[in-house]
Order: C-alpha cells, then sequence, then structure tokens
C-alpha cells in the first residue's frame, strides 16, 4: 500500500503522481558497459585470439578480469541502490497538498499545503528536454525551496501544482 493512500484527507482527490525518471540507473548502466566490456576483452585475450605466448606471461588478461569484476560489482551494488530509490519515491499533488516521501525503513516526508505554494520552478537540462525529466524546485510561503530531483515528465507535475 502506498503511503499517500494512508494519509489523504476526506474528501482529498489526487491530481498526479510522479516518479523519478529512468536516468537514475544511468550510472550503474554505465559501470555494467565497462565491466561488459573487460569480461569480453578478457575472453579475447584468454581465448588465444592473440599470440598465446605473449598472453600468457602478461598481466593483461588478470587486470581485466580484476576490472570486469569491480566494475560489474559497483554496476550491481549503484543499480540496487538506484531501483530501491526510485521504488520507494512517491510524489502525488493532490488538490490540498504536495506529498514528497523518500525512504523505506528510514522516511522522509515533505508536505507543502497548496495555499502555501508561491512558485514552482521546473529546471531542464538538454538531456532533460530530450528524455522529459527535470528537476521541480517548489517555494512555499515563508519557507526555503524543495528540490525534486530526477522526476520523470515535470512540466505535468508543475501544472497539476499551478492549476487551481
Amino acid at each position: 500500500m502506498a503511503y499517500y493512500t494512508k494519509v489523504l484527507l476526506p474528501d482529498e482527490r489526487v491530481r498526479a503522481v510522479g516518479q523519478l525518471h529512468w536516468a537514475i540507473f544511468l550510472r550503474s548502466w554505465t559501470c555494467l558497459a565497462i565491466g561488459v566490456g573487460a569480461a569480453i576483452a578478457t575472453l579475447f585475450y584468454r581465448g588465444g585470439s592473440v599470440d598465446a605466448g605473449a598472453a600468457a606471461n602478461s598481466a593483461l588478461p588478470t587486470a581485466l578480469a580484476a576490472v570486469a569484476v569491480i566494475f560489474l560489482g559497483m554496476g550491481a551494488v549503484l543499480g540496487m541502490g538506484a531501483w530501491i530509490r526510485r521504488a520507494t519515491t512517491e510524489i502525488v499533488v493532490t488538490d490540498r497538498r504536495v506529498i514528497y516521501k523518500v525512504g523505506f525503513v528510514r522516511r522522509r516526508t515533505m508536505e507543502m499545503n497548496m495555499t502555501k505554494v508561491e512558485t514552482v520552478d521546473v529546471v531542464q537540462s538538454i538531456a532533460g528536454r530530450v528524455f522529459n525529466y527535470g528537476t521541480l524546485l517548489i517555494r512555499g510561503t515563508g519557507s526555503s525551496y524543495e528540490p525534486l530531483v530526477l522526476v520523470a515528465d515535470p512540466l505535468a507535475l508543475r501544472t497539476a501544482i499551478v492549476a487551481q
């Protein structure tokens, strides 16, 4: 059961539900690609495609195998972390407030009433424009802003927040 379903007020309607973009997996995918490349290079050198005498005396296959193991391990750890972060993050816009929850065991929530929202800024890089992700900066009256980083479809969430 989602967190926001537990904290909805009576007669409160959900306008939009957001999530983190798949771009949070890019670091893990990069590490996995380097690890797979190093593993293929290791197999290439150990498979006899290169002069067997030179490859047997070289430390290159061993170093490539070590690089492959390190980067495949890093990619797996980063991928699990990104998956957990994406699965445990909830961004919900209702007709009364904005609800943002991060974490499962250690939870952090931010809730801002719609009457307290002054401005909502969307920051997108060129890649963010192409792949439709960005950062939402929600500024409330009398308080600082709350950045929501790597949000998928930030313009739809902005529209749901500012629409009265």
